[in-house]
């Protein structure tokens, strides 16, 4: 990415937010108010990690943490929809978790939030984006590859409940 594609500092990258005015949703930056939403998605959906409400809020307050989330304005009051994690070090990133209310999915929320994160971390000087992924997770699996994301290798049994091989995907910001 070019010098002049860049924001110039981390600063404005935290301020903007990206928004969808077909669909009524905005993508944009955690805020501390978003949590109990964020942990009501993730406890409904049991393919998305289990995190508590402290790493969430140690994350967003980490300069290389990132959370987004979008809120669809949509109804008298927002609603937040789903929300995507990520951890930048140096160049590299990783997406921690990604998650759509169910009433929600099939709609492209998953699809911004993802772009939008790569779009923030390629502003911030990250060339890549590491994920892990369950196997058995078609969905997930056809959104990341639609997206560009390409299959790294493959870690055995690295999820339990029930076990199962966990593929790593990168998806690269920066072409060589």
């Amino acid at each position: 990415m070019s010098k002049s594609n860049a924001v110039s500092s981390p600063e404005k990258l935290r301020k903007s937010s990206v928004f969808d005015a077909a669909g009524k949703m905005q993508v944009r930056l955690f805020r501390r108010d978003d949590l109990e939403a964020v942990l009501e998605i993730q406890n409904t959906i049991r393919t998305t990690a289990g995190w508590r409400g402290r790493d969430y809020e140690r994350l967003a307050a980490d300069p290389q943490g990132m959370i987004l989330v979008a809120e669809s304005e949509a109804r008298t009051l927002p609603e937040i929809v789903g929300f995507s994690a990520f951890y930048r070090i140096e160049r590299e990133s990783e997406l921690w978790n990604v998650a759509v209310r169910p009433s929600h999915r099939r709609q492209g929320i998953a699809r911004a939030l993802l772009r939008e994160g790569c779009r923030r971390l390629a502003e911030s000087g990250a060339h890549r984006v590491l994920l892990e992924v369950r196997e058995s997770n078609l969905p997930a699996v056809e959104l990341y590859y639609s997206l560009g994301f390409e299959l790294l290798g493959r870690r055995k049994e690295y999820y339990l409940n029930p076990k199962e091989d966990a593929l790593v995907l990168v998806y690269k910001l920066v072409q060589p």
